[in-house]
């Protein structure tokens, strides 16, 4: 008969290829079972259900158990680390830790939005389904963490210096009578500032930007993340263990496979996708007839690739990006538009996926501080 300890052993040459450190050291072998037949059980901890790699674990995990002298048959079953568990990894790791407790304690719902490549309307649709999920009476807010092409003050409309609050807490703008937020330009001495900031400046700014702000009670906070896999994404991955990615992608073949990185990111950190948005599915004439001008059917093929919703197919629509520039969301100044009830469905879905927190009877009303004073309203 095999023992534990033989097997244990044998798992340490299974290594993580994302990690570069075998399953053992990480924490991730949950389980032993011998059975006195010879069959073998063994559960193994991933960081994600969706884990990429699940299957190249099993292989490596039968082949080294499978020589073991005595084995008769080796079974494997996989489990999730809790995110107590996740945290510890992170430390062993020596990978930036979390928020301290307490810390967006009052936010139910934090969404990133992410794209593989800038230009597929990433921030338009951040900025509107804020204002859509606001419009369906929700508490909803917006993180401008695109830190080198900030846009989402200029198409919520909404401009301005951040004031202090008494508990020393940054107090986010308010935009369109109740949307909360927060951006790199309200700290800029000048509008459209270059920022040439590199990787440890980028982490603090961020971090101050989830710990110090005075959020308040939200159901939803939309993160409006840069383009691309780099040093924002990653950290914001790191600090926001219960955060959902929403992958925004244009119809075309390409952009679709380079959407897909942004979703390989979280899945890498052990986070959820919350679902896809086609953004420039088809262009709406005046007579109201459709033109798929960047092709069609990348989003669906990038939802069923994901395992994950495809929430809307949003039309190219001449409107949405006139009303970005005026800082009037689209879902707002005309809700019945095409590309509105696009979005609308989309922030339906996202409710429907994850529920908004329930209301407190200590809630202050919809545009007020959390001491019930009305927030700044910058013009």
């Amino acid at each position: 008969m095999p023992s534990r300890s033989e097997i244990i052993e044998a798992l340490r040459a299974v290594i993580d290829p994302e990690l570069r450190r075998d399953i053992v050291s990480l924490g991730m072998v949950r389980s032993v079972e011998i059975a006195p037949d010879g069959r073998v059980s063994v559960v193994v901890a991933l960081t994600t259900p969706g884990c990429p790699i699940r299957a190249q674990f099993e292989r490596s995990v039968r082949q080294v158990v499978s020589g073991i002298e005595g084995v008769a048959s080796v079974d494997v079953a996989f489990d999730v680390l809790s995110p107590e568990e996740k945290q510890r990894l992170q430390q062993q790791l020596g990978r930036p830790q979390g928020l301290p407790d307490g810390a967006l304690a009052q936010v139910a719902n934090v969404i990133c939005v992410a794209s593989g490549k800038g230009g597929v309307g990433k921030s338009t649709l951040t900025a509107n389904l804020a204002a859509a999920l606001f419009a369906e009476g929700h508490r909803a807010a917006a993180l401008d963490a695109d830190v080198w092409g900030y846009s989402i003050p200029r198409m919520l409309g909404v401009h301005g210096r951040p004031r202090v609050s008494a508990q020393r807490k940054i107090v986010p703008l308010v935009a369109h009578g109740g949307i909360r937020v927060i951006s790199i330009e309200f700290f800029l001495s000048e509008r459209d500032q270059a920022i040439t900031w590199r990787g440890p400046m980028l982490h603090k700014a961020l971090r101050q930007f989830l710990e110090d702000v005075e959020w308040g009670e939200l159901d939803y906070l939309l993160i409006d993340l840069p383009p691309g896999t780099g040093d924002v994404s990653m950290t914001l991955a790191q600090l926001l263990p219960q955060a959902r990615f929403l992958i925004v992608t244009t119809p075309q073949p390409a952009a679709q496979s380079v959407a897909k990185r942004a979703a390989e990111l979280a899945r890498r950190y052990g986070l959820e996708i919350a679902g896809v948005v086609e953004n420039m599915s088809a262009f709406v004439a005046p007579d109201g007839s459709r033109h798929a001008i960047f092709g069609s059917g990348g989003g669906e093929a990038l939802a069923e690739e994901l395992a994950a919703p495809l929430l809307a197919s949003v039309p190219l629509q001449p409107e949405l990006r006139a009303c970005a520039d005026q800082g009037k969301p689209l879902v707002l100044v005309d809700p019945d538009a095409p590309a509105s009830q696009a979005i609308r469905h989309a922030a339906r879905g996202l409710v429907a996926e994850m529920p908004p927190a329930p209301p407190s009877l200590a809630s202050p009303a919809r545009g007020a501080g959390i001491s019930g004073t009305p927030l700044p309203m910058a013009h």
